[in-house]
C-alpha cells in the first residue's frame, strides 16, 4: 500500500508533464533560454537549443558543456536535471546528453548521442539517437525504450530562418508500448542585431497543435532578456542571460495558470 504522497508524486510524474511546455513528456524542452522564449527550441544558437534540433549542431565550432535544472511547480520530485557535452568535427558536430526526470522511486532519464552538419550553405541537419530508462514500483516496474529525433535548419535569407523537428517519427507497430511522436515547425527572424523574434507550432500524438512564440534581446554585450508565450495552459515566460568570460548563465520562469510557477537554470561553459 503507498501512502497518498506517493501516489500523488507517482501521477505528477507521468501526467503533469503533459501539461507543461510540451504535451511530450519525452520531448521536453532543455534550456533555460529557450524556456524564456516561451518553449522555442529550433532556432537559438545557444547550447540546449543543438539538442531540441541537432541540426544546430553543425553552427557549433568550438568544444562546448553545460549543466541545466528545471524545477517544475517548486516540487523537487518534478524537477529535471541534464548535461550535455558537444566536440566539433569537420563540417558538423557531435553532441551527448543526459538528464534525469524524477526521484529515487519514480524516475525517467534519457541519454542521447547526437550529430548534425551542413548539406549545402543554407542547409544543415541533424539525427539523435535517444535512450529512455523509466522506474516506478509496483506493477509498472522498469521500462526501457530506444527512439530517434531528427531536425532541419534552413536559412530561406541571411536574416530569417525556417526549421522543421520529428520526434519518435515511428510507427507504434514496430515498438512493444506506444511512444508519442511529435513534430515542430516554425520560423524565425533576426530584427537587427540585438533582438530576435520567431513561431513555432508543435504538434503530438493525439493532442491538439501548440503555438509558441518568443523573442531576446541583447541589452549589451553580456547581457540578455527574453519573453514568450505559450498557448498550452496560456503560459508566459521570462528570462535573463549573463555571460561572464567564457561562462554563460541564464535563469528564467515560465506560468502556469493552475499548477504555478516554474524555474530554470543553465550554465554553459566553453573552450
Amino acid at each position: 500500500m503507498y501512502s497518498l504522497h506517493k501516489i500523488f508524486v507517482c501521477l505528477s510524474l507521468f501526467i503533469l508533464p503533459l501539461t507543461a511546455s510540451g504535451s511530450n513528456p519525452y520531448c521536453m524542452i532543455t534550456g533555460a533560454e529557450e524556456a524564456g522564449m516561451g518553449s522555442l527550441s529550433l532556432y537559438s544558437k545557444s547550447f540546449w537549443s543543438s539538442f531540441n534540433n541537432q541540426a544546430l549542431l553543425a553552427e557549433k565550432n568550438s568544444i562546448v558543456a553545460a549543466i541545466n535544472y528545471q524545477d517544475r511547480f517548486c516540487l523537487s520530485q518534478l524537477a529535471t536535471k541534464s548535461a550535455g557535452l558537444i566536440i566539433p568535427s569537420g563540417s558538423g558536430s557531435a553532441g551527448l546528453i543526459f538528464s534525469h526526470f524524477g526521484y529515487k522511486e519514480f524516475s525517467r532519464t534519457m541519454t542521447g548521442l547526437a550529430c548534425g552538419l551542413h548539406l549545402s550553405e543554407k542547409i544543415s541537419a541533424g539525427i539523435q539517437i535517444d535512450y529512455f530508462s523509466e522506474k516506478a514500483p509496483g506493477e509498472f516496474q522498469h521500462h526501457h525504450s530506444v527512439t530517434f529525433e531528427t531536425g532541419f535548419f534552413i536559412k530561406i535569407r541571411e536574416n530569417i530562418f525556417a526549421s522543421l523537428h520529428m520526434f519518435n517519427p515511428l510507427p507504434d507497430a514496430l515498438r512493444k508500448r506506444n511512444m508519442p511522436s511529435t513534430i515542430t515547425t516554425g520560423a524565425g527572424i533576426q530584427l537587427n542585431k540585438d533582438f530576435f523574434a520567431a513561431l513555432e507550432t508543435e504538434m503530438c500524438s493525439s493532442e491538439r497543435p501548440v503555438l509558441k512564440t518568443g523573442f531576446t534581446y541583447e541589452l549589451t554585450d553580456n547581457l540578455c532578456l527574453q519573453g514568450g508565450f505559450n498557448t498550452r495552459n496560456c503560459s508566459f515566460s521570462f528570462g535573463t542571460g549573463l555571460t561572464i568570460k567564457n561562462i554563460y548563465l541564464n535563469m528564467s520562469i515560465s506560468t502556469h495558470e493552475k499548477l504555478g510557477l516554474s524555474h530554470f537554470l543553465s550554465l554553459v561553459f566553453k573552450t
